[in-house]
């Protein structure tokens, strides 16, 4: 064997498809696109899933659940990992340490998976609720377990402004009614103008006299 005679394995390595040289090469004329049709010409092509305007496959299928992007900050640990540890105080550079957790975990949480026989304190380390009952069965203890506070989204701009017109509008309203004035209520109408008498009339009984008629 020799430098100069080392080659690949036969059919390990398989030769280039070169189109359009000819009709000899087997890809000659249309190069192996076809007479007709969208994809025959040049920048005849479309985005992977289209199927020609229908709804494609991947908004056909139903949608469930979520991907959490805390997902690869927290690690999961099982009680029978944590047994074979040789220390009874774990946190997570202990953890980490051991191997049981990724480096770049930012947080650990305890499953009950397995089962724990010695008495361990944890510090700074979530489990759940069957691990929990789990280590404090066993003689131990969990402290400074991290609580996970949800922040409070910021006020978007459009909230903002939805807020001030609406009490610009409120302010509004009251000082129009304030320069309108208030109506009297209903029961205590005024009292209205007292009329002039026009004329006195005869009581019921007595008819008044009738007019003379005189002739001319």
């Amino acid at each position: 064997m020799r430098m100069n005679t080392i080659k690949p394995a036969a059919g390990s390595n398989k030769a280039r498809r070169r189109v359009g040289r000819g009709s000899g090469s087997g890809l000659g004329k249309t190069a192996g696109r076809g007479s007709k049709g969208q994809r025959s010409r040049s920048g005849g092509f479309h985005k992977v899933g289209f199927e020609g305007g229908q709804m494609p496959l991947q908004r056909r299928l139903p949608k469930r659940g979520f991907v959490s992007h805390l997902r690869d900050d927290t690690a999961e640990v099982r009680l029978s990992d944590l047994a074979k540890l040789p220390i009874a105080e774990v946190d997570l550079l202990a953890l980490k340490a051991a191997g049981l957790v990724p480096a770049s975990a930012k947080g650990a949480k305890i499953i009950r998976t397995g089962k724990l026989d010695k008495a361990m304190m944890l510090s700074g380390i979530a489990a759940t609720k069957g691990a929990r009952a789990a280590i404090a069965a066993a003689g131990g203890s969990i402290t400074g377990e991290p609580v996970r506070v949800r922040e409070t989204p910021a006020e978007k701009p459009w909230q903002k402004n939805l807020a001030e017109t609406v009490a610009k509008a409120e302010k509004d309203a009251k000082t129009e009614k304030v320069s309108k004035g208030e109506k009297p209520p209903k029961g205590d109408k005024a009292p209205k103008g007292e009329k002039a008498p026009k004329g006195e009339k005869a009581p019921k009984g007595e008819k008044a006299p009738a007019q003379q008629k005189t002739k001319d």
